[in-house]
């Protein structure tokens, strides 16, 4: 800190001396002095300076700019025209990826500015606001952008932004095998735009535990994303969406190849370790797989989807970044909660007089569970409020204020271990009787605990309490979030179905809307295809099994060799989706027959067949 205030003071000195000058990110941006009280560093190993400079424009905001030093930022800027390129491709076919490039400038040996993007937060922030295990938890990065996106149609924009996003990113750091990838170094927007910076490692080259490669996954795709992406912790269609634009994404990628290796083939006698041999090339050139069709590299993407999604490895280094970044906070970083876009306090919301928890209500979005409203008065003016808060919300607030205050001068939370199911009518009640005693100690301990500002924040009204407020909505029937009675069959599959040197190539990729099972359990559904008439059953062909899901994804190709032109006039595909029942017989989710002589197979057909009992389907 008094390095940073000394050298703050020469560039002062400079300004004074020179008036204003140019920064090198960019010749547009034109400065006039340094804002000291908006520049600090951060904590990683280079500790780079977190830089703000007077604009020269009166009515331009402060530009703020990262200094490092001790990393070579070529090795950045290089990275960075490779997606920018990238970037290039998907937009001119049609492909807008949503992708946040910054700017990056290397000044000297190993130092160099880099942009900052406004209104973004590291995974690692947003995590740890759920605790230090943050990064095992699915739900951060969803309340995350709720909070930030109160309305319902702010959010679905959020969602779609990270959805797109999120699958260019995985795209581009894999090709590049950008590597040393932890929650610090990858950012999100509150906009939900998502993206990496720190490009330190790439084309493979990652930090190594003894003999263990650090980055583990194919790349950085957690459960948390994922649920942002499905809305929930099931497999939704939006999942298929996604799938679908990272292999499309990819496979355009793939077609230039050419124009990736010959750009880095340029950059081998530049200098840089990391690209210094043909080895580094053919690392790109195996990413990209070019001797793929483009069904096989949708297939082979896919797989590596399901792997990244898999990996324990990735949360256990979030995990472990999350402890060592520790060490680092300062004693006047103060906790906030999750849910709250912003801090209250006494001063600016008005001393609270008394608080009373009404009633508990039952609610289907964004999960089922229970929510509990409280009548909040405050003095002056003499105003009634009415918020809601769920369980684990209150439980936050107690775990945030013990970070503050000695359990001695705050009353005990209620249990959160129940026997029995834990979300049924009468935990509910007993809980709220609990939840109504203790924020009523709350409001009543020392005054230090009771004035202060998470409690405050806690009982200030949320934009969610704003839109309910006065409305009591009618209580859902149990079974209102099913879309059809349960056991019957039902469901779309989509299919890609050509035709090419007497094979017939039928690619299962995704499924949505499958019932439940009797018993209100997802299925365990796969695919099994028969080309009719086959007496003797010999065509059967299958997909692997997807676990526990309505909307399950597979990508896979079924292949029936063999197959004259002539043929294809008599003979009907037959696809069954059943659910794996183990020791018991397998269970009939959907069926569809398909002439092949409705379809034109001179071309890809790619469409949803609906699944039924029986009967002909219908593109």
């Amino acid at each position: 800190q008094g390095i940073l205030r000394e050298g703050l003071e020469e560039v002062k000195q400079f300004f004074k001396a020179n008036g204003s000058c140019r920064l090198p990110l960019s010749p547009s941006l034109l400065v006039k002095g340094i804002v000291p009280r908006d520049c600090s560093y951060f904590n990683s190993n280079a500790v780079p300076l977190k830089l703000s400079f007077q604009n020269v424009d009166p009515l331009g905001e402060n530009i703020r700019v990262i200094f490092k030093c001790g990393d070579d930022l070529r090795q950045d800027m290089l990275t960075l025209q490779m997606i920018r390129i990238m970037n290039k491709i998907w937009v001119q076919e049609g492909l807008d990826m949503r992708m946040v490039i910054f700017r990056c400038f290397s000044t000297g040996r190993g130092r160099g500015m880099v942009e900052m993007i406004p209104n973004a937060e590291t995974l690692r922030k947003i995590q740890v606001e759920h605790g230090v295990t943050g990064s095992f938890k699915d739900r951060p990065l969803a309340d995350w952008l709720q909070k930030h996106n109160p309305e319902e149609d702010e959010y679905e924009k959020a969602v779609e932004n990270f959805i797109y996003s999120c699958a260019g990113c995985c795209v581009a750091t894999y090709v590049l095998g950008i590597c040393d990838r932890h929650n610090d170094n990858i950012m999100l927007k509150t906009t939900g735009h998502m993206f990496h910076i720190d490009f330190g490692r790439f084309l493979g080259h990652a930090q190594m535990f003894g003999n263990i490669k650090r980055d583990r996954a194919p790349f950085v795709f957690t459960s948390d994303m994922a649920y942002v992406i499905n809305g929930g912790d099931k497999p939704s269609s939006r999942f298929h969406d996604f799938v679908d634009l990272c292999c499309q994404a990819y496979n355009l990628i793939r077609k230039h190849t050419h124009l990736f290796l010959n750009l880095l083939g340029l950059m081998l006698s530049c200098g840089i370790p990391e690209l210094s041999d043909l080895e580094d090339l053919k690392y790109v050139y195996d990413a990209l797989r070019p001797q793929d069709t483009d069904a096989d590299a949708t297939t082979y993407f896919t797989r590596l989807i399901e792997s990244s999604l898999g990996s324990v490895a990735t949360k256990l280094n979030f995990f472990i970044h999350n402890l060592a970044q520790m060490k680092f906070t300062g004693s006047d970083a103060r906790p906030t909660l999750s849910f709250a876009p912003r801090t209250h306090t006494i001063k600016t919301a008005g001393r609270i007089r008394d608080v009373f928890l009404c009633r508990h209500e039952r609610v289907f979005n964004p999960s089922k569970g229970y929510t509990y409203v409280v009548k909040v008065q405050r003095e002056s003016p003499s105003e009634v409020v009415f918020v809601q808060r769920t369980f684990e919300e209150f439980q936050e607030l107690h775990n945030k204020l013990r970070l503050l205050f000695p359990s001695s001068l705050l009353p005990s939370f209620p249990s959160r271990f129940v026997i029995g199911r834990s979300r049924g009518e009468a935990v509910a009640e007993r809980r709220k009787e609990e939840l109504n005693g203790y924020i009523w100690h709350l409001i009543h301990a020392a005054p230090e605990v009771a004035e202060c500002d998470l409690i405050y924040t806690f009982f200030h009204p949320l934009p969610r309490d704003e839109k309910a407020a006065g409305t009591s909505p009618a209580p859902k029937p149990a079974d209102a979030t099913w879309a059809r009675p349960l056991g019957k069959v039902g469901g779309e599959v989509k299919l890609s179905i050509s035709y090419k040197n007497n094979k017939l190539f039928i690619m299962v990729m995704h499924i949505r809307g499958l019932q439940p099972l009797q018993d209100g359990n997802d299925p365990d559904p796969y695919v099994k295809t028969y080309l009719l008439p086959d007496p003797q059953k010999t065509t059967k062909r299958k997909t692997k099994v997807a676990r526990k899901t309505c909307n399950p994804t597979y990508n896979e190709m079924l292949v029936y060799d063999g197959v004259p032109r002539g043929d294809l006039q008599q003979r009907e595909l037959r696809l069954s989706v059943l659910s794996e029942e183990g020791f018991w017989e397998n269970i009939l989710l959907g069926e569809v027959g398909i002439r092949l002589r409705d379809l034109d197979l001179a071309q890809e057909k790619m469409g949803w067949f609906a699944l039924g009992s029986r009967g002909h389907g219908t593109l």
